[in-house]
């Protein structure tokens, strides 16, 4: 009977992921083609564009107020991967977090060029340029611009001094 239920409720589970997914889809500011939206996923859509053939991994979130975040093509996305936009205005002595009123030039935005890894739990802040074919290594947390087909790692996340890369 457990094999049955457990059965029926993943098929409803697998079709609700899709339907969800495709409306999140439908709020992008732009999207490409074959574009796969892992399980539980968190986007603000309209700050969003993607190009084709993006893979998004279980509980990726995307988050921008006011910056764009710009994926290019053949970029995949391990789970848990964050992208923040955005970030809270903290040098307002004696003004609340939760009271002062964002303005939209507070957040930057986010480009991940074509053809980019980046590994599970990675969180990528603003203002962040990932530059084609680099790949971040899970877990990192990266604060400033990757170069072109550089593999970085870390917290905060810098240059591997090895490469996988042959010329």
């Amino acid at each position: 009977m457990y094999k049955i239920i457990g059965k029926l409720l993943y098929n409803i589970e697998r079709a609700a992921n899709k339907c969800i997914s495709r409306y999140q889809l439908s709020k992008f500011s732009s999207i490409g083609d074959n574009i796969y939206i892992g399980k539980r996923c968190v986007f603000t859509p309209e700050s969003i564009s993607t190009g084709d053939n993006v893979y998004f991994g279980a509980g990726c979130v995307f988050q921008s107020a006011h910056g764009k975040i710009i994926i290019g093509n053949h970029v995949m996305f391990g789970p848990g991967v964050h992208v923040h936009g955005g970030n809270h205005v903290i040098n307002r002595v004696g003004v609340y977090m939760d009271q002062i009123k964002k303005e939209p030039d507070s957040d930057g935005e986010v480009i991940i060029d074509d053809d980019v890894w980046i590994g599970a739990n990675a969180i990528i802040l603003q203002r962040v340029h990932v530059g084609t074919g680099a790949v971040i290594a899970a877990g990192s947390v990266v604060t400033k611009s990757v170069p072109p087909y550089e593999v970085w790692g870390g917290v905060p996340a810098k240059k591997n001094k090895g490469s996988i890369f042959t010329s």
